[in-house]
């Protein structure tokens, strides 16, 4: 057995991170379905001790007190983009779509509590397999794990990636044809549009057009890049740190709360004050550029720590679950989100790129969306909505549904 200290364990995450990327460029159906590099990399190293395990064998012994600062550090990210003057610059549309797939992450805990408790399960494991690890995706699930597994979900952290990849492979899938079908079968036009803005845009390019770097200098002496990270790096630290004494103080008042949920609130202030004030001149770049890092690693550890083994006997009520929750956000595309964002052309990518984060992550979404435009044409409205809510809103509001139905059926 190979013991890892704290920095070795970093340092083999990194590793395992990259190995990861390189796989995914070597197999291009992993990087087609967007399988997260991190998730690529460490379930080979789970799947190593799994395998190491039948000879009972232990491979490695790894120091995780990193993972948790980690994990908090990214969803601390997530709490910075929760802006509401970018909501309300958003318009109505945004608005409306972020209540629409709140309300679908509701559904998706109810309609798998429901299947759970129909299969003689524990209920909490339909909420795991619902908004958690569907609209929620890997990272979110893994968060979770630890509060599910004290509710006596037993294997929380491997039930909690298994329905994550099974989701993000669906919502690959379906996510385009749902949109094609849409289109083909209402005849649906597309709007006409300069040739110059023909092409898709990207997530980031969209939300930064909406939140652009502040225009502040560097001290005299400082370089502008590091004192921009800097400054952006300190203002998480600070949002973590005021996050404890707010998670401290609702879990005295009896409430049962990730570790990242008084960070996220304390960014989301720090953020909608800077938004008002221009005080600090927070940069929502630099700031996702650290998120990317923290959640890489975060993954990385979280993925190569996984007990497998411990999924003995939940298959069946796990493929039972995924299905339900498919079929659930087909329903909701055909005959809810398709009305209620217009019964056009645009709403019907709005649906390709609904269905992929509300089962995978945004970057399903947007290539669901991709695969439509290059086909049919240009859907700017969509390509505005879309990563707004998938990117920013729809994580932060899921935190809390999720704390929500844990604190209420526990």
């Amino acid at each position: 057995m190979i013991q890892l200290d704290l920095v070795q364990t970093v340092a083999f995450a990194g590793l395992v991170l990259f190995a990861g990327l390189g796989i995914r460029h070597l197999i291009p159906l992993l990087a087609r379905y967007n399988i997260p590099a991190p998730v690529i990399g460490g379930l080979l190293i789970s799947l190593g001790a799994l395998l190491a395990r039948q000879y009972e064998v232990e491979l490695f012994r790894f120091d995780t007190t990193l993972q948790v600062p980690f994990m908090v550090a990214f969803f601390t990210t997530i709490g910075f983009g929760a802006s509401v003057s970018l909501l309300r610059t958003g318009g109505p549309q945004v608005v409306m779509f972020f209540l629409g797939c709140a309300g679908a992450a509701v559904a998706q805990n109810l309609i798998g509590m429901a299947f759970a408790a129909l299969l003689g399960t524990n209920p909490l494991i339909g909420v795991l397999a619902g908004s958690v690890t569907l609209t929620g995706g890997p990272a979110t699930g893994l968060a979770f794990a630890p509060l599910f597994e004290k509710a006596g979900i037993t294997a929380a952290a491997s039930i909690a990636v298994a329905v994550a990849m099974a989701g993000i492979i669906s919502g690959g899938l379906i996510g385009g044809p749902i949109g094609t079908y849409l289109i083909e079968r209402r005849r649906l036009k597309v709007p006409h549009t300069h040739p110059a803005h023909r092409g898709a845009p990207s997530a980031v390019g969209i939300v930064e057009a909406q939140m652009p770097e502040p225009a502040v200098s560097a001290p005299e002496g400082e370089a502008g890049t590091a004192f921009r990270l800097l400054k952006n790096l300190v203002a998480i630290l600070a949002a973590m740190w005021i996050g404890t004494w707010i998670s401290t103080g609702l879990t005295a008042a009896g409430f049962t709360l990730p570790a990242y949920i008084g960070a996220m609130l304390a960014a989301s202030a720090i953020r909608n004050l800077d938004d008002i004030t221009h005080v600090i001149g927070l940069s929502q770049r630099t700031i996702d550029d650290i998120g990317s890092v923290a959640l890489a690693l975060f993954l990385a550890m979280a993925l190569m720590t996984l007990r497998l083994w411990e999924l003995a006997g939940l298959a069946l009520p796990l493929l039972v679950i995924v299905l339900a929750q498919i079929a659930l956000v087909v329903m909701l595309c055909l005959v809810f989100v398709f009305r209620l964002m217009g019964r056009d052309y645009q709403a019907a990518v709005m649906c390709g790129g609904f269905t992929g984060f509300m089962l995978g992550t945004v970057a399903n979404a947007m290539a669901n969306m991709e695969s439509l435009v290059e086909k049919y044409g240009p859907a700017p409205r969509a390509f505005f909505v879309i990563p707004m809510v998938g990117a920013f809103f729809i994580d932060f509001a899921n935190a809390l549904i999720i704390t929500l139905f844990l604190n209420v059926f526990n």
